[in-house]
């Protein structure tokens, strides 16, 4: 008697401790260290067309638009999750990529007025992408 009331006790706790975890406490998606690394290169970006370095700009866009993709486990759940909305997220991806290619160019040119230009665009994609779909992202993943 006494060794199923342990087994039911642990049971028990095993059980309270699993359902008062918040999702936030689960291991970070690789996505978020992407999206954290690219908001770091984004912020570079911003200090260096300030400073006209424009060499910096063109770095850091090209880091952009070269970002590592998630693992292919991870981009499958992302899929279930956006289910047909995943081609419009998947464009958002696109845009950024071609934007920051174009940034990097526009930036070896030089050309400060046209940095800032096409830094607005690649802000601007992010901010729609953002706009759509992080706040279900980190619902979903986190518990956010």
């Amino acid at each position: 008697m006494k060794k199923n009331h342990t087994m039911v006790s642990t049971l028990f706790i095993g059980l309270t401790i699993l359902t008062a975890t918040p999702l936030a406490a689960a291991e970070p998606l690789e996505l978020r260290k992407i999206m954290q690394d690219m908001g770091a290169e984004m912020a570079v970006i911003s200090e260096a067309i300030s400073r006209e370095q424009w060499t910096q700009v063109e770095n850091s866009a090209l880091r952009i638009a070269d970002h590592p993709r998630p693992p292919m486990s991870e981009r499958k759940r992302i899929k279930s999750l956006f289910g047909s909305e995943m081609g419009r997220f998947k464009s958002y991806d696109i845009k950024t990529h071609s934007t920051a290619r174009e940034l990097a160019k526009v930036a070896a040119s030089e050309d400060g007025a046209a940095v800032i230009a096409t830094f607005a665009t690649l802000q601007s994609s992010c901010l729609t992408c953002h706009q759509n779909f992080r706040k279900p992202f980190q619902r979903h993943f986190y518990g956010e």
